[in-house]
């Protein structure tokens, strides 16, 4: 009687088509901001006594990925800023917010909500990448995998164990 071995072979079907990002958003969604937190905004804006540069909280549309906030922690966005002509704003992430500091209102509707949603939407798309090839590749080694697998199985399948004499 033939031996078999049961063992369940690894299967790209068993491996999603795309990863998705936990919050449940689309993995194709980029990272953006929806609306500026007016509740954070010095309660002195539209007087006189109103500062000229202030932090100004921004809500991400969606929870930052883990290599979103590597990079947004990365010295990219700062270069990035300085060369659309913004040296002194600072990006730092608080949970679903972006702070955005040492600017204000004038300078978002002036071009800076512009430059942010470009530089968060290029380094979700960059993420994207970087997590796509690296999907890629383990589903090409999954397949790999179960086919070593499955050709161990034949050959296992193959072996009996046979005398070579006849009965009497």
């Amino acid at each position: 009687m033939p031996m078999t071995v049961d063992t369940p072979a690894p299967s790209r079907n068993s491996i999603p088509a795309h990863p998705t990002p936990a919050d449940g958003s689309s993995p194709g969604a980029d990272l953006g901001l929806s609306s500026v937190l007016t509740g954070s905004l010095p309660p002195t804006l539209g007087t006189p006594a109103a500062p000229e540069r202030y932090q100004v909280d921004a809500v991400f549309t969606r929870r930052p990925l883990p290599a979103e906030l590597d990079a947004l922690a990365s010295s990219a966005p700062h270069d990035a800023l300085l060369a659309a002509g913004y040296p002194d704003v600072t990006l730092r992430v608080s949970d679903r917010r972006l702070e955005i500091g040492n600017s204000n209102l004038e300078e978002l509707e002036g071009g800076l909500s512009t430059v942010l949603a470009d530089l968060l939407a290029g380094i979700s798309r960059r993420v994207r990448q970087v997590e796509s090839a690296a999907f890629d590749k383990a589903a090409a080694a999954a397949d790999i995998e179960h086919k070593r697998t499955e050709s161990v199985l034949q050959r296992v399948g193959s072996i009996t164990f046979r005398t070579t004499s006849t009965p009497e």
